[in-house]
């Protein structure tokens, strides 16, 4: 089965009949394509909707990929391997609306030398931005005045003994110079902090060249330690219980990555004993449990995986699918392309 055709049968299904598949959760439907964008991306082509909830068996998944060239999946569309690709015979390009893709495609789908966008950048300064606001809060020890007040201390005790930091001039140490990491540690410098980065692929030359240190240095010698890593083989676990037993006591601690980066038993630990503070959008189990343990931490500042969810990040996926939508059938180069060794170093 071929899946290729050369960018002038290209450019002559975008003249004549394209077939767009769009196939999001409902509840993110109009987020990512309100009236405007779903305007534009009908001008690209015929669109079919369909959910990814209803295309879960072989029959369905036939019936709405029959004819199809153009791809628009998200959350919860069944994963590309090779049976379901031999039921759409016609795809031609797979434009992923969210950010991973992991478990959307494997070996089977590469194999076949389709080409895959994806709108993640849409998300990055979303992301970015609740990870400066975790970092001012932890810094302002705002959650912890918060969660005294609401639970009926003193205004005495709600103000605590210790004295808050401002960013400017705090150690931030970056693990991962992704685009959310690079983003954020632009928002970072804005606002005066000092910036190390660990990321063994930021190459000599770039502009965080100078910034990067390892690990443990890094760990050791930051006021605020933010994890913007993909979720990798490479990445899980990489900062464990050696590492988080190596930041200095009044460490705090920011993940809107993943939780799979990270000894969650070992960060518990130290965030229960006090030795450290800790913002997470991420977790092992979610939704978290109303009883799970991190609940019950004064010192822990949390929120339920919503960095990249904001309503002008959906817009900008949206605007990102139909712009890549519209190189691909033009023949111009993609600018959100993935190929198997960027998904093996990328979330």
């Amino acid at each position: 089965m071929s899946h290729h055709l050369g960018v002038g049968q290209e450019q002559r299904l975008q003249g004549s009949h394209t077939r767009i598949l769009l196939s999001v959760p409902p509840e993110e439907k109009e987020a990512f394509f309100p009236p405007t964008t779903l305007q534009a991306l009908a001008a690209l082509g015929e669109v079919t909707e369909r959910e990814p909830a209803a295309l879960q068996t072989e029959d369905a998944f036939r019936q709405a990929l029959d004819g199809v060239h153009v791809l628009v999946t998200a959350w919860g569309f069944p994963r590309l391997d090779a049976a379901r690709l031999a039921l759409a015979p016609d795809l031609r390009f797979v434009m992923h609306a969210a950010s991973s893709l992991h478990w959307l495609v494997g070996d089977d789908f590469w194999a076949t030398g389709l080409p895959v966008s994806q709108a993640g950048a849409a998300m990055a300064p979303a992301v970015a931005e609740l990870s400066l606001g975790f970092t001012l809060s932890l810094l302002r020890r705002t959650h912890r005045h918060d969660h005294a007040l609401h639970s009926g201390r003193s205004w005495e005790t709600a103000a605590g003994s210790e004295r808050a930091r401002e960013i400017g001039g705090a150690r931030i140490g970056v693990v991962g110079a992704s685009r959310t990491g690079r983003c954020y540690i632009d928002m970072c410098r804005a606002l005066g902090a000092d910036i190390r980065v660990h990321d063994p692929y930021v190459p000599p030359g770039d502009p965080l060249a100078e910034s990067t240190t390892g690990l443990r240095d890094l760990l050791t010698s930051s006021d605020v330690v933010a994890v913007h890593a993909p979720a990798t083989p490479e990445t899980h676990g990489m900062i464990g219980a050696d590492e988080i037993a190596a930041m200095r006591d009044g460490t705090r601690f920011v993940n809107t990555s993943r939780p799979s980066l990270v000894d969650m038993d070992a960060l518990f630990e130290a965030v229960a004993s006090g030795r450290i503070d800790a913002a997470l959008d991420v977790f092992d189990t979610e939704p978290l449990p109303v009883d799970d343990r991190w609940r019950r931490l004064p010192n822990a500042l949390l929120t339920p995986h919503v960095a990249g969810a904001t309503a002008d990040s959906r817009r900008r996926a949206g605007r990102i699918v139909v712009e890549e939508i519209r190189r691909h059938l033009a023949g111009e180069p993609l600018e959100h392309a993935l190929t198997r060794e960027d998904l093996a170093r990328r979330g």
